[in-house]
């Protein structure tokens, strides 16, 4: 990406012709690294370029939403521990070749801004990524990739993926949201009962889920469930509401203790933290992508006080 500063000071993004709104600074934590910092009066956010990763949603007068791990490492290439990552063209580990990064290789590469506008209620951000030789290394087929965010009172982020090519993708994708929580004993997830989940720990075993989701060890499932789900979390006497679009399955993890200590970019105790839902295309909801066809993935998040049913 080029990158100039403008007269004023600030930074803009040169290659999208366009000067960031007001609310919008583009900054470097580390060299050749370019973050966006959002200050809009209905939230603060950070998004990198790279991955067309947030990395931060905090509403206005709420505490932070969006998990970012203080020993998250910002390289090329290197997949960040916390935000909302994007996985695709695969979701975990490749079913063709094991030893191809995990979960895709998008979240791996710097995207293009193509837009970016402000309004009274929220910052509008469109990020577009296509095939290149690099890609094609990985993966041999052609695409067209766009992510849009909406970010103000509300988060809504919308992924959206187009087959340029001649041949049927098969695609399995998420937006791996890592949501904040106070105490991950003090919390559950509700709106997945009595549906049916593929268990990963351990060998894989589908189970149904009898009540709501609590932690108190490993959780890594794959539900069958599409609509929303709803994070209740009585430390921080809040509900995090989460909408899906474009998705039959919703993932549920938690690495627990002795995963975090072997995640180099985790601390030991962040599994007390976090927990992530995920929007998801994965196991019974691949998507079969014919040449030209386009599929969406989307979510949106909302942040309210914990009412009784949630407790």
């Amino acid at each position: 990406m080029c990158i100039k500063r403008a007269d004023n000071g600030r930074l803009c993004a040169f290659n999208a012709g366009m000067e960031l709104p007001d609310c919008v600074q583009l900054t470097h934590p580390v060299a050749d690294y370019p973050v966006y910092v959002i200050k809009h009066p209905k939230a603060r956010a950070r998004v990198a370029l790279h991955g067309a990763h947030l990395l931060e949603w905090t509403p206005t007068k709420q505490k932070p939403v969006i998990y970012l791990s203080p020993q998250a490492v910002f390289e090329e290439g290197k997949a960040v521990r916390g935000g909302v990552p994007v996985c695709w063209p695969w979701f975990g580990p490749s079913m063709d070749d094991a030893a191809l990064p995990m979960h895709g290789f998008v979240r791996n590469r710097f995207w293009k801004l193509e837009s970016a506008v402000q309004d009274k209620s929220e910052v509008r951000l469109k990020f577009t990524l296509k095939d290149s030789a690099k890609t094609r290394k990985l993966w041999p087929h052609a695409f067209e990739l766009s992510l849009e965010m909406f970010i103000g009172a509300t988060l809504h982020l919308a992924l959206k993926m187009k087959n340029t090519g001649d041949d049927t993708l098969f695609i399995t994708d998420a937006l791996h949201t890592y949501l904040c929580v106070g105490d991950v004993t003090q919390v559950s997830v509700s709106g997945l009962e009595r549906m049916e989940y593929l268990d990963r720990v351990g060998p894989p075993v589908v189970r149904q889920q009898r009540g709501k989701v609590t932690f108190s060890q490993e959780v890594d499932r794959d539900y069958a469930a599409r609509g929303s789900v709803v994070l209740n979390d009585g430390s921080l006497g809040r509900q995090l509401k989460i909408r899906a679009e474009g998705s039959r399955s919703t993932v549920v993890w938690n690495p627990w203790i002795k995963k975090s200590k072997r995640l180099v970019d985790l601390p030991d105790d962040a599994y007390q933290t976090f927990v992530c839902i995920e929007t998801a295309n994965a196991w019974r909801d691949e998507q079969l992508l014919a040449p030209g066809a386009v599929h969406s993935l989307a979510f949106t998040l909302e942040c309210t006080a914990l009412d009784a049913a949630g407790e």
